[in-house]
Order: C-alpha cells, then structure tokens, then sequence
C-alpha cells in the first residue's frame, strides 16, 4: 500500500538519533521504501559518526537494520555522502571520514543500493572524490555532482555518471564559486544551486570558512546532457544558508524548486560555527518558481538542519534525522508543512 500524510506522521522513528544521513524513498509495486544511511550520532563527536544504515517498508511497524555502507579505505564513518534516486535505486557517493585526531579524509567510492535485494553493488570511483556536494538525477539516466569539497579544497567541476554505460564524465563547470554544504534542486532540465561554504585567505594567511549567499540556475541542452548553460539570479534574502536541503514541490497548483531548513551559521560537524557560535536551524523557505523565475516565501513548521535530503511520500514532504533547536540530533520523520509568506 502507499502511505497516506497520516500514516506518514505515525511512522516509527530512527532506531537511534542521526543526524547528516542521507534518506531517500521510492515506490516499488505498491510499497514504500525510507532508506537512512550513515551520519552522526547524539555525541556528535568524531567517535559517532558511523556507516550505519536502515530501512522502513510501508505497514511495517519498525525499521530493518541494513549492511553497513561499505567503505573502500576501510574506514568505519561517513559523514556529508551524497545521495539520489535513480531507476528505483538508491546512488550514494562519497562524504567523508573523520579520524579521532580530527583528520578528515574526502571517500572516493560510490555504491547504487538495490531496496529489493538490500546489496551495495560499487560503482566507479568519482574522477575527483567529493563530499558535501549535491546529486540530482535526470532523464533517469545521468546523476550530476555538482561542486563539493575535495580533502584540501572547494571545486568547481559539474561530475556526471551515466547509468546507461556506468561510466563518468565531465559536463561545463559550476559558474560560481566553488562551494561545500550547499543546496540544489531539479525539475525537468532547470537545476538552481544555492548558497554553502567557500574559503578564503585571511591577513595572516590562514584560511577561514565564509558562508557564499549566491544561487545559479542551471539549463541542461536537451541534446547534450553534459552541456549546461549556467546563469546567476537573485539570492531570495541575501543571507546564505548551510546545509539546507532542496526538491521540486508542487504548491497551488504551480511548480517551484523548494529550500528548507539549515542554519545561516556556517558550523562543524558537531553544530558548533566556524566563528565559535552555535548554529540554530532555520524555518523559512525559499521557493523558487519556475515559470516565473522568481522567488517566493514560506515558513515550514520544523525548523531542522545539517540536512542531506527531503522525502516526498504521498505530496507531503519530512525530513528524518537532521538537527533541531540547540543542535539537537534527530531521530523521527517530521512533517515539512511549507506555509506561503505575503509576497
């Protein structure tokens, strides 16, 4: 059966709080599929972070424990993966491991996991491993990796893996400043890429951490998947978001490309702000409509952040996981419920 909006809010939460896991959903004959992988837990130290993974099959009443997410170096934690649906799979690339000492080591390896058969089949390695960055799935074909961070650094590079000859290329370069913990949506062929983090050089030389308040919108050729025409637009409020999560959403019968949640505090892993302030998630909404190309305002009734995805089930959005006031690890499905601002 398909879950229903009042089924959805009386599902079960996590076996354990987590928070920066990718969740993904997708229907396959009539069930529902929520998958969470990897991500930190409640410590939020680097001992918690873990490759941990669950699912949750409609009119079951608690969720499966999964394989761990495999990992090529060996190491036991991912944190910042990316992650997409794909032809009815689930796609997972890269993230991050953190050694105790702090070290932070960008994963090179990428998986397509089957909900039927609950298998990590590895793909690929990324041509340039990058965590932090954004999937989004198009044609049901191709998956684009846009920007991230790579070990020492921010890059500008637009990776693409094609499903149908399992191979990866390079399609035009992201036109802004190359980012991490940013946002990104697609519909159709339009992509818009927002916000996340850029260094920058201070007077001693040393680099910091500035949050990047920009947004681009990304035409795909139709003819050419790896030929995208990029273009900057305006930013909804001038004020950057860091991981926040994005979908196309369908609201009063009009098509936008929906950003919810994150904090405008810029933060580590373990919520705390590169300028030593803790980050607090927050609850408006950027919509950006497409056939307008305009921006329009909305509040959610969750604020939540140090997300990866949203879920969709049944026209309802929820994030699961994530962090909440006070930078709180998350451990159920809350209910996204976006309530449009005066224009």
């Amino acid at each position: 059966m398909l879950l229903t909006p009042a089924l959805a809010q009386t599902l079960p939460p996590l076996p354990e709080p987590v928070s920066n896991n990718p969740v993904l959903t997708t229907t396959i004959r009539g069930k529902t599929y929520i998958a969470s992988f990897a991500g930190l837990g409640e410590g939020k130290t680097a001992a918690d972070a873990h490759s941990k993974a669950w699912m949750l099959i409609s009119g079951d009443s608690s969720w499966q424990k999964l394989p761990n997410v495999p990992n090529s170096l060996g190491h036991n934690s991912r944190l910042a993966m990316t992650a997409t649906v794909l032809e009815q799979n689930f796609y997972l690339f890269g993230g991050y491991s953190v050694a105790r000492d702090g070290t932070e080591v960008t994963q090179p390896d990428s998986y397509r996991f089957s909900v039927i058969s609950k298998n990590y089949t590895k793909l690929p390695d990324m041509p340039v491993a990058v965590d932090d960055s954004v999937a989004l799935a198009y044609q049901n074909r191709y998956i684009y990796l846009v920007s991230g961070w790579h070990n020492d650094g921010n890059i500008n590079l637009v990776q693409v893996f094609d499903n149908f000859t399992q191979k990866w290329s390079q399609a035009t370069p992201f036109s802004g400043t190359p980012v991490f913990g940013h946002a990104a949506a697609i519909d159709g062929n339009v992509m818009v890429v927002c916000d996340g983090v850029a260094t920058a050089l201070n007077p001693a030389g040393e680099r910091s951490y500035v949050a990047s308040p920009a947004c681009y919108r990304g035409d795909i050729d139709r003819s050419n998947a790896r030929k995208i025409s990029w273009k900057a637009i305006p930013h909804p409020t001038g004020t950057a978001r860091y991981r926040q999560a994005a979908l196309p959403v369908s609201i009063e019968s009009e098509r936008y490309l929906a950003f919810i949640g994150g904090s405008t505090t810029p933060y580590n892993f373990n919520g705390i702000g590169y300028n030593g302030k803790p980050a607090e998630p927050d609850d408006k909404v950027w919509l950006y409509q497409l056939s307008s190309q305009k921006w329009r305002l909305g509040k959610t009734s969750a604020a939540v952040m140090d997300l990866r995805n949203l879920i969709e089930i049944d026209g309802v959005i929820y994030s699961l996981g994530g962090m909440g006031t006070g930078q709180q690890v998350q451990s159920g499905l809350r209910k996204q419920q976006i309530t449009l601002l005066p224009d």
